[in-house]
């Protein structure tokens, strides 16, 4: 499948083994290419969706001055999107440590919350960018639970703390709408799609 892409070097700019093992899934073949200290931050005006759109682009951006021109360019930026208890909409990012780690999943405990990720597609000549949103809900969860998870799978370089496919998914996420590989990092799915049309 997807024979309409062999005229490319298809390169995944990532540097998450979840990206690269579902991305794998689709039976293509890539590379996988990442630079380090790409800026990550966004406007403050962003809201939901705009946001890993906004920093998968800044990514596309910082690769496209080395780019061949047969190659294609796959990045992706997760978020986790939650509200606050005023009702404002927060992201959780990467935990910086176990103090954080633990704060995000209280925040998360016995509530919804979206996992938004954002992809582009990109040729020297050509771009696409989409957003995909899944809804996961989580059962309420002890402060034993939670420390023992942090501890032994240590979750710093997941959005929000936690990864769906390990034991926190396990005992805590009773509720599921949309795609469970996008809350893994990757909507490939969506992602087949958009690549047939190339």
């Amino acid at each position: 499948m997807l024979e309409n892409l062999s005229k490319y070097k298809i390169v995944l700019a990532s540097n998450s083994p979840r990206r690269k093992e579902l991305l794998a899934g689709l039976g293509l073949q890539f590379e996988v290419c990442t630079l380090k200290g790409i800026d990550e931050s966004y406007p403050d005006n962003l809201k939901g969706e705009e946001i890993p759109k906004h920093i998968s682009m800044k990514k596309a951006q910082a690769y496209l001055p080395t780019m061949e021109d047969d190659e294609l360019l796959i990045t992706a930026d997760t978020i986790v999107y939650t509200k606050d208890a005023e009702g404002n909409g927060i992201v959780l990012g990467k935990p910086q440590d176990a103090a954080e780690a633990h704060a995000m999943l209280r925040t998360l405990s016995g509530k919804t919350h979206k996992v938004i990720t954002g992809v582009n597609i990109l040729t020297k000549k050509k771009h696409s960018i989409f957003a995909v949103t899944s809804e996961v809900s989580f059962a309420e969860l002890t402060d034993e639970e939670i420390d023992y998870y942090i501890e032994n799978y240590r979750p710093f370089d997941k959005a929000g703390a936690y990864g769906i496919q390990e034991w926190i998914g396990f005992i805590g996420v009773n509720g599921l709408r949309g795609s469970y590989f996008n809350v893994m990092g990757l909507p490939v799915q969506r992602l087949y799609e958009e690549l047939k049309k190339w």
